[in-house]
């Protein structure tokens, strides 16, 4: 794997400039952006996005300028929260998709491509009050298969084939121990291992269209072996049972820790890591970049330093998982610093954004926008 070094990335900075392969997304450019750099692969490039009032200052597509960043660079969407349990389901009665619908119905309209996320999140502090307090009766598996069968049916009809893939259980793996998690509905159930299978048959019957993944925050930095290690257990349980998951989703929520330049991080991580997704795709898995950005978090105040280093890893991690053919979407989880989760969590100590998008808070790109540009036009074509 090549070694990124901050004069290497402003060199190609300059270069993709020239030819126009990459470039800031202002009125009147007509350089490609990063889902049309992706297309000539065979890829797609894409970002969550959320709801919002008419020209609210938000990470919407209600907000004209974050609208543009989505229409110029995206070819499939992604909703970072509304189709959460918590905001399509206020009561085990009532469903409430006004927000999703708005939100599909704009995509639709700019032909950008829209996946589901997601149908169960396994984490209880995620899991609605009710849910968690739900009262499963003298029954309660029986309840508990009702319960979730009656969501992720609702969910998956409803939209048909407008929605081609679903997260359909995210964070199931507890990264301490490797074991699934368990909630008041796993319990009711039988177990977590059964109500997972059975969520993803019930999409399966569904969404019969659509690809299934199973979404994890397991990453490639020191520390989280336990974790990928319970992620492959589970993956070789769903194969053994026939469980129809077609993918994994692999968040990409990245950091820079530890000594060395960005190169010498990803050298370091890289082994490890493909001996992951080699054991993933062995298993006849298709992977999905579903979640990514770049925690700056120890990384000094400067701008241009902190940025040159977030690019550098941004496409380092890049270069590892486009060399894998099992890999056709590459999704970020926002596209401009200013609404990005990562400012709400962990926040720098110095009280300065987070850079870990590609559009800095005044919707111009950094160096990661052109690393991520360059690592698109650069990875080996897919066939359709």
């Amino acid at each position: 794997m090549t070694e990124f070094t901050r004069r290497d990335l402003l060199s190609t900075a300059t270069a993709l400039a020239a030819t126009g392969i990459a470039g800031p997304a202002f009125a009147g450019n007509a350089a490609p952006g990063l889902n049309a750099l992706a297309a000539r692969r065979g890829l797609r490039f894409g970002s969550c996005f959320s709801w919002g009032e008419p020209g609210s200052d938000t990470g919407s597509f209600a907000n004209p300028d974050y609208a543009a960043l989505l229409t110029r660079d995206c070819g499939l969407l992604v909703p970072e929260n509304e189709l959460k349990w918590q905001r399509v389901r206020p009561s085990p009665k009532v469903f409430d998709f006004a927000r999703f619908d708005a939100m599909l119905a704009w995509a639709e309209s700019k032909r950008l491509a829209m996946r589901g996320h997601t149908l169960f999140w396994a984490k209880t502090q995620y899991i609605p009050d009710w849910l968690n307090s739900y009262d499963y009766g003298a029954n309660p598996a029986k309840e508990a298969d009702r319960l979730l069968t009656e969501h992720i049916s609702t969910i998956c009809r409803r939209y048909g084939k407008r929605v081609t893939a679903y997260d359909v259980v995210n964070e199931a793996v507890d990264e301490k121990t490797a074991g699934l998690r368990e909630s008041s509905i796993t319990k009711a159930f039988g177990g977590a291992e059964a109500m997972i299978d059975h969520a993803f048959h019930v999409a399966r019957d569904a969404a019969p269209h659509a690809q299934l993944v199973y979404n994890e925050y397991m990453s490639w930095e020191p520390g989280n072996e336990i974790h990928r290690a319970g992620v492959l257990k589970l993956l070789e349980g769903f194969r053994k049972r026939n469980v129809p998951v077609d993918a994994l989703g692999v968040q990409s929520h990245i950091s820079l820790i530890g000594e060395g330049t960005p190169g010498q991080l990803a050298t370091r991580q890289e082994k490890p890591w493909r001996e992951f997704l080699d054991a993933v795709v062995a298993m006849g898995y298709k992977l999905v970049v579903t979640e990514m950005d770049i925690s700056d978090k120890g990384l000094p105040t400067d701008l241009a330093q902190r940025d040159a280093m977030v690019a550098d890893y941004g496409a380092a991690y890049l270069e590892i998982m486009l060399s894998y053919p099992q890999l056709h979407d590459v999704l970020f989880w926002g596209m401009c610093d200013k609404y990005s989760w990562l400012n709400h969590f962990k926040p720098r100590a110095d009280g300065t954004l987070k850079r870990g998008t590609p559009y800095d808070a005044t919707y111009k790109p950094k160096p990661l926008y052109t690393a991520v540009g360059k690592r698109l036009s650069d990875a080996p074509a897919r066939s359709a």
